[in-house]
């Protein structure tokens, strides 16, 4: 190497450090994902003329904001309405004064709204909301008291989309389909929908979440049961020589990985939430989740495996009334799958904390504390230190223990 080439090695790799600020470029109609480059890594590319050693390090976006990763993810769910209410200071001091240390927000609600309001002139500008005033002044409160940020975005439940653009979502005799909630979906086919997406999980990255927890990422339920009944677009998998069912598995897959990869650059984790019976089955006819494909493409998998969600399973006649038993059997399941990937995520699955009087005609089981502790007592017996507790109303049992074994 020449005193030059290394002169302008080492200027090249100071300047590198120094630069923070990225260059965006941005494709509404979705053909391609923002892309993110440094002015310097341009410059690399055009003159050829670093000679180091050592090879430059890949760019990452720096929000500006600190958190460590904790020892083991333990955290709530938040809506947008908590996280920007009164009732968020009450949601940080119930994990500022106990074990756990994390918080899911809404950031793309069950709806399609965006939470906050991202700024005039945003091309989400039409679906954000004012819940959250002030997302950046949230963070830097959960960086103060050192609560891990991880922002939820709801991907293909979204009437939102679904309404304002028909040709991405699923229709019936010329209008969009709903369930019976009245809630539309988007079409998990449409490459469209991904980019529209991931540009919010990257907002959500810029702002200083943590991690992008990606929920709903499948086909509605049941969906092979109404399958020819509902018209929509297979988009590049029109031609894919597969049934439709592996059609489906490969478009949520794909996604997954698409939205890894194109994270990449944020330094940021990337999970899914799953349905816990999907770890049972080779794969769901209907929604299109394969637990094990998806699992191999994502830092974290979040299973919900709230005890009221299943039928008679595992042996259990009414897993509702027995959440150590029914956590139990999920957790030997999920770990004989994962044991076998190359590439195994960190599990950390959502356990229940509310009561389900629709499986009733009484009074349903009550969920507290005791109820709540052995469903991570069961986990944590099984080598899953890591958990979600979903509340949808956030109001969590007191006086929980959420360490009950070392």
């Amino acid at each position: 190497m020449t005193k030059k080439q290394l002169m302008i090695g080492t200027f090249a790799l100071i300047l590198l450090l120094s630069l923070s600020i990225p260059a965006f470029s941005y494709s509404s109609s979705g053909d391609e994902s923002a892309k993110i480059i440094t002015a310097h890594q341009e410059r690399q590319y055009a003159t050829k003329e670093i000679d180091v050693e050592q090879p430059i390090k890949r760019f990452t976006y720096d929000s500006g904001l600190h958190f460590d990763y904790p020892d083991a993810v333990r955290g709530i769910y938040v809506t947008g309405n908590s996280a920007g209410g009164e009732r968020f200071d009450t949601l940080v001091d119930l994990v500022d004064s106990s074990d756990l240390n994390a918080m899911v927000i809404d950031i793309k609600d069950d709806h399609g709204n965006l939470t906050y309001q991202p700024g005039e002139g945003s091309p989400y500008e039409s679906i954000g909301t004012n819940y959250i005033k002030d997302v950046r002044a949230t963070l830097e409160e959960l960086e103060e008291k050192e609560i891990y940020p991880i922002a939820r975005i709801v991907v293909f439940k979204d009437s939102k989309l679904a309404r304002e653009r028909p040709d991405l979502s699923f229709t019936k005799n010329g209008d969009v389909w709903v369930n019976n909630k009245e809630e539309a979906f988007v079409n998990p086919f449409e490459k469209e929908v991904w980019d529209y997406n991931i540009e919010i999980a990257k907002m959500a990255a810029e702002l200083g979440f943590q991690e992008i927890q990606f929920d709903y990422v499948r086909f509605p339920e049941g969906f092979e049961t109404r399958d020819e009944e509902l018209d929509y677009t297979l988009g590049e998998y029109a031609d894919v020589d597969l049934n439709n069912v592996k059609k489906r598995v490969e478009a949520v897959t794909d996604f997954v990985a698409y939205a890894h990869e194109s994270l990449g650059q944020y330094d940021i984790d990337v999970s899914v939430d799953i349905f816990g019976y999907a770890a049972t089955v080779e794969e769901t006819p209907g929604i299109g989740q394969n637990f094990s494909r998806i699992s191999e493409n994502v830092d974290v998998i979040s299973s919900m495996i709230y005890p009221s969600h299943w039928t008679s399973y595992f042996g259990i006649e009414m897993p509702d009334k027995e959440p150590y038993r029914l956590t139990t059997e999920y957790a030997k399941v999920e770990n004989e799958i994962l044991d076998k990937l190359d590439n195994q995520p960190v599990s950390r699955p959502w356990i229940q904390d509310f009561e389900a009087p629709w499986l009733y005609s009484g009074a349903p089981t009550e969920y507290g504390k005791e109820e709540v502790e052995v469903q991570i007592k069961a986990l944590q017996e099984n080598g899953i230190n890591e958990f979600l507790i979903w509340n949808a109303g956030n109001v969590y049992s007191e006086n929980v223990d959420y360490t009950p074994i070392d």
